[in-house]
């Protein structure tokens, strides 16, 4: 396969053997490989039973895999840095997933791509949008710019 461009989602809410979350997403991007961009870690609240506030960013990064490849290359990253199953919303050494492919929709096998949950998590979207603004989602082709503001945009009070 030719290389292509992905859009990966980092986050981390607990210590690994490289330091705090955030120091742990920075370890991570070392370990991915043909990194084009990469936003600014944050820190964001935890969603369900996550508990500890989590370090999110985003990456580009371009690949020669397919995504089912580089979804399999992402977990043995996660397990390598301590990652170990666990419940859904938990809290998590290490969790990358891939958001976005220059390819467009993958229509499997493996993970499916656009990321299904991406357009509603403030966690994903403004990083994202720092290294990839305009990268439109194959779904529906709005921006990434677009999805976040569509997202923060203050809602009206009904009364």
């Amino acid at each position: 396969m030719a290389a292509t461009s992905y859009a990966i989602a980092l986050g981390s809410n607990r210590r690994s053997r490289h330091g705090d979350p955030a120091a742990t997403l920075r370890a991570a991007l070392t370990e991915l490989g043909g990194v084009r961009a990469v936003s600014r870690i944050r820190t964001t609240p935890a969603l369900g039973p996550a508990g500890r506030a989590f370090a999110n960013a985003a990456v580009i990064v371009e690949s020669e895999f397919a995504p089912d490849a580089l979804l399999t290359r992402l977990k043995s990253i996660e397990r390598g840095f301590g990652r170990r199953p666990g419940r859904r919303w938990g809290p998590r050494v290490l969790d990358l997933d891939i958001i976005l492919w220059s390819g467009g929709a993958w229509p499997g096998p493996g993970p499916i791509v656009p990321h299904p949950a991406f357009r509603g998590r403030d966690f994903v979207l403004r990083p994202l949008a720092e290294v990839a603004p305009d990268w439109r989602d194959p779904a529906g082709g709005a921006t990434v710019r677009q999805l976040l503001a569509r997202l923060t945009a203050p809602r009206p009070v009904r009364r």
